[in-house]
């Protein structure tokens, strides 16, 4: 666990100062930032094995550009057919689990934690049903970014609401008229993917 927290942390430094290198043009912050890919590199060299000099060589090449973030979205029935929703804390409206997958963090990964975290439940996802985009200026957001909806399957757990919801049950998603963000359209397709695979 230790050494995943650290490779974590080392690879956010790495991403930091690969996009500061890259959109940089002052030259105090590029001393600044070759001076933490040094540093993560010399790290990445003492776990691998290999050179310094190597592994700078592959951060190097590997300067880039912010990429779209990352969402995992999960639809989870109950026997009824009824769907696992949240009515979330920060925004008052009712959504599916979700959350954003971190640096170092696969998306079914992220998923799992997610519904642990909001739900008190241990799932496996089990398919895509489909991606989403939301762009610059949909729902107030800032960036683009992508979200995976997945179909999942109950594996245990009691359910128990956390801090991030102000309820947490399985309802019939027809049933809700305020939705977060893009979350109806999600339902929609979860039931109708429900439909198909039955």
């Amino acid at each position: 666990m230790v050494q995943k927290n650290y490779l974590d942390l080392l690879d956010e430094l790495r991403a930091i100062a690969q996009l500061g290198l890259n959109y940089s043009k002052d030259p105090f912050e590029l001393e600044r930032y070759n001076k933490l890919l040094q540093l993560a590199a010399n790290s990445y060299s003492e776990i691998t094995g290999l050179s310094a000099a190597e592994i700078r060589g592959r951060f190097n090449q590997e300067l880039g550009y912010i990429t779209p973030k990352i969402g995992v979205n999960g639809v989870l029935f109950n026997n009824e057919g009824l769907l696992l929703l949240e009515r979330r804390a920060d925004d008052l409206l009712w959504g599916i689990p979700s959350g954003w997958v971190d640096v170092g963090e696969g998306p079914e990964t992220a998923l799992k934690r997610e519904f642990m975290e909001e739900a008190n439940l241990i799932i496996e996802p089990v398919e895509i049903i489909k991606f989403y985009t939301r762009l610059p200026g949909e729902f107030n957001q800032p960036h683009t970014s992508v979200h995976i909806l997945y179909y999942c399957k109950y594996i245990s757990g009691d359910l128990k609401k956390s801090h991030e919801s102000l309820e947490l049950s399985y309802i019939d998603p027809m049933a809700i008229k305020d939705w977060h963000k893009d979350h109806k359209r999600q339902a929609l397709d979860a039931a109708w993917f429900l439909d198909k695979i039955k």
